[in-house]
């Protein structure tokens, strides 16, 4: 099943949340991962669960290179699920 942007952000809204202990509604997803309490280790540990998820190799880079939740589900959308 191919995933769409919403659904991406709102797995890493709720992966973030359970990660966090804090409710889904209190993530940004315009706020910078750092600033949401991710660390390098994490980011990663988040990327390797999204690749999973999502069925598709997701490079751990992504986080630093799209570092907000919107930013990376914008990124997968238009890098993986509709390469050029």
């Amino acid at each position: 099943m191919v995933k769409d942007q919403a659904a991406i952000r709102e797995w890493m809204v709720n992966y973030i949340a359970k990660l966090k202990a804090v409710e889904p509604g209190t993530i940004g997803t315009r706020v910078p991962f750092e600033r949401l309490g991710l660390d390098s280790a994490a980011a990663v540990g988040m990327t390797g669960d999204l690749s999973e998820w999502l069925g598709l190799e997701v490079d751990p880079t992504f986080a630093y290179d799209y570092p907000t939740i919107e930013k990376l589900a914008q990124g997968i959308e238009a890098g993986l699920l509709n390469p050029a």
